[in-house]
């Protein structure tokens, strides 16, 4: 009898299948591996991100108290899980974000089960024909106006969250098949733990290792300026650099700090948004002036961009010849480094939360180099033995470092701005006539008594060194 032999297929199949099985204990391994190295990647770029973690489960567990101790469960009954699912939901990384989500979930829970109780109760008196009727018309006139109203562009920024649940408790509530007097005892025992859960969560939040949404967007924007700055500082060694003179090795990251400026509008719009819901805490007051953070941020971005298109000439290999940037470095060196000057003292006052005329006199001069740079370029003289396409790069270069010293003052302006409308400390600066540039001079401060005690401001005295 012959017995036929398997078909290559076949044998192909069973070869694959054991192959893939004999493979499986090392790409589980090299998967674990990965996550893992992620895991400590994650932990190390932000260790509250362990922290959170830990809160979430402590709010958890502590919120599971009330479904599992008897007492408790007998006075809310299965109810007792939206305390539970109400904490998972709305916990966020931040307080700003916990405290919105549990605001917008208990008003939202209130509101939509009093008008979910009053609608069932007017399609209860309506009879069997017409309670149906009743409950579908109310149930779509609310979902489309509160589906409509998601769209508009300060609730959805604020309330979209407390919109959708709206939206969910008045649905489960007036389609609910209970009696009047069961909807009413259903819908307090559900409000009261979604209450419960939210104030856990928000406890927990704000206790443990909170994160601030607004002392982040405060520090964003401070840390933003500080990059233009940074960018401004070393503009003009790199972009008036011998063209013959060997590139230093020196750290160029400076070149490329301000790109991260150029994507932050989401960051800071989201942030102040969350911080808008955080109550006052450490320097910042309740009802802190956020708006005008995205102002400042608005304008920093201007600049910005600005600086980006700079930065197409420093990295261009098409460069105006030395000749001609030497009769503009001067100018163009004082302009950016005073510039920078300012950037930098705007972002330090604002990281510490102070006023300082010192950034006003960086900008006195950056405008007075600016006048002067505006001054060469309009005098014919100096360029007629030149061509003008030869000019023309260096040209763009100064006319683009003019419209920064604009955009520096603009910053400045919304910057004092925020000193006022947060109530920044107040430094009084004295110069030395003998010694005006304040730069890498030595620092004391003083604090002034009123004669009674107190101390309302600061002198700062800037004296050189011999």
């Amino acid at each position: 009898m012959d017995i036929s032999s398997p078909s290559p297929e076949r044998v192909g199949h069973f070869t694959r299948a054991s192959q893939w099985l004999m493979s499986m204990p090392k790409r589980l391994k090299a998967s674990i591996i990965v996550f893992l190295t992620m895991a400590t990647k994650l932990a190390k770029e932000d260790p509250r991100r362990i922290v959170h973690a830990f809160k979430v489960a402590l709010a958890i567990s502590t919120v599971s108290v009330f479904y599992y101790y008897q007492p408790l469960y007998n006075g809310f009954r299965v109810n007792a899980m939206w305390a539970v699912l109400t904490v998972v939901v709305i916990f966020e990384f931040s307080v700003g974000g916990t405290f919105g989500k549990g605001f917008n979930r208990m008003v939202a829970t209130l509101l939509a089960g009093f008008l979910g109780v009053l609608v069932h109760h007017l399609a209860d008196l309506s009879g069997k024909i017409g309670e149906p009727i009743l409950l579908v018309i109310f149930g779509s006139v609310v979902a489309t106006i509160f589906t409509f109203l998601r769209f508009f562009p300060r609730l959805k920024a604020r309330h979209d969250y407390g919109l959708m649940i709206f939206i969910l408790t008045f649905s489960l509530v007036s389609v609910s098949g209970y009696r009047y007097d069961e909807v009413i005892t259903i819908a307090h025992q559900r409000l009261s733990t979604i209450m419960i859960g939210s104030l856990i969560a928000m406890l927990v939040c704000i206790c443990i290792c909170p994160v601030w949404s607004g002392a982040e967007l405060h520090n964003l924007i401070a840390s933003n300026i500080d990059k233009l700055g940074c960018y401004l500082e070393g503009f003009g060694g790199e972009y008036f650099r011998l063209s013959d003179e060997p590139k230093a090795m020196d750290d160029k990251s400076f070149l490329h700090l301000y790109k991260s400026v150029l994507g932050s509008k989401g960051t800071e719009e989201n942030m102040a948004n969350l911080a808008a819901w955080e109550p006052g805490h450490g320097r910042f007051r309740f009802r802190h002036p956020w708006k005008q953070y995205l102002k400042i941020g608005t304008l920093t971005r201007k600049c910005a961009y600005r600086i980006d298109m700079l930065n197409t000439f420093v990295q261009s290999d098409v460069q105006a010849s030395q000749e001609i940037k030497r009769k503009i470095q001067d100018a163009c060196g004082k302009l950016s480094s005073e510039s920078s000057k300012a950037l930098k003292e705007l972002s330090l006052g604002m990281k510490k939360m102070r006023r300082s005329p010192l950034a006003n006199i960086h900008i006195e001069s950056s405008k007075s180099a600016a006048h002067e740079l505006k001054s060469l370029l309009k005098t014919v003289a100096v360029w007629e033995d030149f061509n003008l396409l030869d000019i023309l790069p260096a040209a763009t270069v100064a006319s683009l470092l003019v419209d920064i010293v604009a955009c520096t003052e603009d910053i400045a302006e919304a910057v004092h701005e925020l000193a006022t409308l947060a109530n920044f400390k107040t430094i009084d600066t004295v110069i030395s006539p003998e010694k005006p540039d304040v730069e890498d001079e030595p620092v004391a401060s003083k604090p002034l008594s009123d004669g009674n005690g107190s101390h309302d401001h600061v002198e700062v005295t800037i004296s050189g060194s011999s």
